[in-house]
């Protein structure tokens, strides 16, 4: 395939998973939002293997054939998606291979130190429960803002807490209310305990890929690590803020919140902006070369920017 089929064949995926994602009511950009993202990520873009510092908290290792788009940018791109982010958002993780479609969502939760205790003796079935009735309650923000209401139904990896690392791994299987029969929809969400709050690296994908992407979100996980001074060991109890939650919070309460409004727009919509993103930030390098390669011959006419 030349540069030019790859050109049209970009453009009809795009073409393709924009009708998906009008279908779930996602947000499809504008020729200018489109413009102005392909610009910042240009600008922003760190591609592995590099180190990537999130805020003056912890370093991740971000590994070869991996894209980091830090916030503010990151922020555009998921306000483009229809979600509102918060000031938590560090950054997206973005897989540069173009069979992948998963984007990791990173952020920064200053909560305090969160006690591991209640690890030791929470029940899946108990924290199950308490997620789905947390989800139901937030449905009605969801409809408010215009989101489609999520039903929590089961586990599609139970939680487990290495008190060892201090990492808390799980995910819970959700699907639109009324859809229940269509694609299952996933986030794989990972923790990382710090003395001062916890870094969240949370997987946007489907079932059918999770046991396939997952691997990368704990590939991730294992990447990250406190500076000195703030990790959980550092934590001096007659200095340091401790959190009003503990771990099962994590799973159970503010979890609970969140399941639905940070991207949770079904595979297609990731794609779409995988898919676009990747296509602009490769089209914002290839154009200009293009363009001077036609200015050179006098009588060649520049070809548009895209």
């Amino acid at each position: 395939m030349n540069r030019w089929q790859r050109r049209i064949a970009i453009a009809a995926a795009l073409a393709l998973a924009a009708s998906a994602v009008r279908a779930q009511g996602a947000s499809v950009p504008t020729d200018a939002t489109r413009d102005e993202v392909r610009r910042d990520v240009e600008r922003v873009k760190v591609v592995g293997p590099a180190e990537v510092m999130l805020k003056d908290q912890a370093r991740l290792a971000l590994p070869a054939a991996r894209m980091w788009v830090p916030h503010p940018v990151a922020g555009k791109i998921l306000e483009a998606m229809g979600n509102r982010p918060g000031p938590r958002l560090l950054g997206l993780v973005y897989p540069l291979a173009e069979t992948d479609d998963w984007i990791v969502v990173a952020e920064y939760e200053p909560a305090g130190y969160v006690k591991d205790d209640d690890a030791r003796d929470w029940n899946a079935d108990d924290l199950l429960k308490s997620l789905k009735d947390g989800t139901a309650a937030a449905n009605k923000e969801r409809k408010s803002r215009g989101f489609p209401e999520i039903v929590v139904t089961g586990w599609a990896e139970k939680p487990a807490y290495d008190a060892a690392t201090h990492r808390l791994v799980w995910a819970a299987r959700a699907s639109h209310v009324g859809e229940q029969g269509g694609p299952t929809i996933v986030n794989y969400n990972t923790y990382a305990l710090g003395r001062e709050g916890f870094v969240s690296l949370n997987l946007l994908t489907d079932s059918a890929h999770l046991d396939a992407d997952k691997v990368h979100a704990r590939e991730l996980l294992g990447r990250l690590e406190f500076v000195n001074g703030k990790r959980y060991a550092d934590f001096d109890s007659k200095t340091d803020h401790v959190a009003e939650y503990g771990l099962a919070a994590l799973v159970a309460g503010v979890a609970a919140k969140k399941l639905g409004l940070l991207a949770l727009l079904g595979v297609a919509a990731v794609k779409f902006w995988k898919i676009g993103l990747l296509a602009l930030v490769g089209a914002g390098a290839f154009w200009p070369r293009l363009r001077a390669r036609f200015a050179a011959k006098k009588d060649a006419p520049l070809p548009p920017a895209p």
